[in-house]
């Protein structure tokens, strides 16, 4: 973070880990929708979903079959197991916690546009949002896969919906990369991180990390 909170024009955040403590439900939804095929392999993808984190649910289902089983999934597997998925996933993004200081933050930086690049599920992301009263918070829009993370922000800039300099708010380590890619600005939040290697990996590249939103008010004031 290279200048004061209010002269950023955009603020860009990931949802999982910094809007919603929700990294641990779609980790357990991960093993529990496919442990039917074994054990073994269900934390092989637990261990893939946590190293790529920021990644959609499509790719690392992808890699599941194809990687860890060996083998293509038909068409109706692919999506029964989608199906599982996304289901335990709704339940516990309409119960998990919200992050605390959004509402002061907001007033922090009026003049800035505020929007969600998140590899969640879009639709299921943006009903949850409006259920749980956030979508009031990011006029920019809320975006998610089946569209790639680096994607959206790229089509974003060249809508002009992300104005520079803009912040990028994530916790995993593909949060900065695709930050990085676009020379945006970048912070990690790491209450709710579950990237093994955040401490290194934000001193190596020089990264401010705050723990969580609310911190980040303070750390204004």
């Amino acid at each position: 973070m290279k200048k004061e909170l209010n002269e950023y024009q955009t603020l860009i955040f990931d949802c999982d880990g910094v809007i919603l403590n929700s990294n641990k439900v779609k980790t357990e939804a991960f093993y529990n929708s496919v442990v039917s095929y074994g054990r073994d392999g269900a934390q092989a993808l637990v261990n893939y979903h946590i190293e790529y984190g920021g990644v959609s649910r499509f790719k690392k289902f992808d890699y599941f079959f194809e990687h860890i089983l060996g083998r293509k999934a038909s068409e109706l597997e692919f999506n029964a197991v989608l199906e599982k998925y996304a289901e335990e996933v709704r339940r516990g993004l309409l119960s998990c916690d919200i992050a605390e200081g959004l509402s002061e933050l907001r007033e922090l930086t009026t003049e800035s546009t505020w929007l969600v690049a998140s590899g969640g599920a879009q639709e299921e992301l943006r009903d949850i949002f409006d259920k749980r009263d956030l979508t009031k918070f990011f006029a920019g829009g809320i975006y998610g896969s089946p569209t790639a993370k680096d994607i959206i922000v790229e089509q974003q800039l060249l809508a002009d919906n992300i104005q520079l300099p803009a912040l990028f708010i994530g916790d995993s380590r593909f949060d900065h990369i695709v930050a990085k890619q676009f020379d945006l600005d970048f912070l990690f939040v790491t209450d709710w991180s579950e990237f093994v290697s955040l401490s290194d990996y934000a001193e190596s590249n020089k990264l401010l990390c705050l723990p969580n939103i609310k911190s980040l008010c303070r750390f204004n004031s």
